[in-house]
């Protein structure tokens, strides 16, 4: 399996899979891409090459990745189509807290995703459901799937379970880059002690605002720190600087907060540039700074 990245894309002369995945797609890399539809068309290249006999698997909840879908199936590829948001008649949809692949209307099988930590959230009910639609199209049976799913440890940097300390949970997303992104995880807990900022995309926190009210409070690192204070207004905030400061302040008030269900969540919305290499560097920045204050 290869995951690749638009830039990686952009540069591959060809793309010759079994199975072609792609998510969903939001505006992104606009800087190096000009327009969100070139990043679009560069993306439709993820399953534009799949191989004669093989099998496009599309998230079809946004309107561009559905015509990408459509315009696979008629140029003959075989597609299963993947939604979070409604059922299908044909393809895998989410259904509660269970995944369901129907085909020609009749429901065939489903996998329950309840307990299942490292799958938390609609986002990554999306990415079971694909991982589900890959793994069938290359002959691995529901039952075995469904198995797997239930022991799957998670990502790192993709809402990765890092440790605990008394109730609270301490969560690494630095994979989240953008708002668009950072919107799954803040959906995904109702008492989160956010550290966010880094090197802005464009648009900033916009988007967020109905997530605002799960935000106990927000730790603001990186060049996005000032913009991102005033973007959240009223929800209680704080200009850390950087990421260790943010760690520190977000777990002592988290500590504090006498919550069920605390969540310390780095989910930067932002790219990493100011002030690290690359997302993994800051999420392995992070999970170090955490495993150390809980030893």
């Amino acid at each position: 399996m290869i995951e690749c990245s638009s830039f990686q894309i952009d540069l591959s002369p060809s793309l010759d899979a079994s199975v072609g995945v792609l998510l969903n797609l939001s505006p992104d890399h606009i800087d190096r891409h000009g327009t969100f539809e070139n990043y679009a068309s560069v993306k439709a290249r993820l399953i534009a090459g799949v191989q004669a006999n093989g099998t496009a698997v599309v998230g079809v909840d946004d309107n561009q990745s559905a015509a990408i879908a459509d315009r696979a199936e008629r140029a003959g590829t075989r597609v299963i189509r993947i939604s979070v948001r409604r059922p299908l008649s044909d393809g895998i949809f989410l259904e509660g807290e269970r995944i369901t692949f129907a085909q020609a209307g009749a429901n065939l099988f489903s996998a329950p995703l309840t307990g299942i930590g490292s799958l938390r959230g609609t986002h990554n009910a999306q990415n079971a459901a694909c991982a589900f639609a890959a793994t069938n199209a290359l002959g691995i049976s529901y039952e075995r799937i469904a198995a797997a799913l239930r022991t799957f440890p998670g990502l790192a940097h993709r809402m990765e379970e890092v440790a605990r300390k008394g109730n609270v949970l301490f969560i690494n997303d630095s994979k989240a880059t953008n708002a668009d992104a950072a919107a799954r995880a803040l959906a995904s807990f109702t008492e989160i002690f956010w550290i966010a900022g880094g090197k802005p995309k464009e648009g900033g926190l916009a988007g967020l605002e109905g997530y605002f009210p799960r935000i106990k409070k927000a730790y603001l690192i990186g060049e996005a720190a000032e913009g991102f204070s005033k973007q959240l207004g009223a929800v209680p905030h704080m200009v850390s600087g950087t990421l260790d400061k943010a760690l520190a302040e977000a777990a002592k008030d988290a500590e504090a907060a006498n919550l069920p269900h605390p969540v310390v969540l780095l989910s930067p919305a932002c790219a990493s540039y100011d002030q690290f290499p690359n997302f993994e560097v800051r999420g392995d920045t992070f999970r170090s700074l955490v495993r150390s204050m809980v030893r």
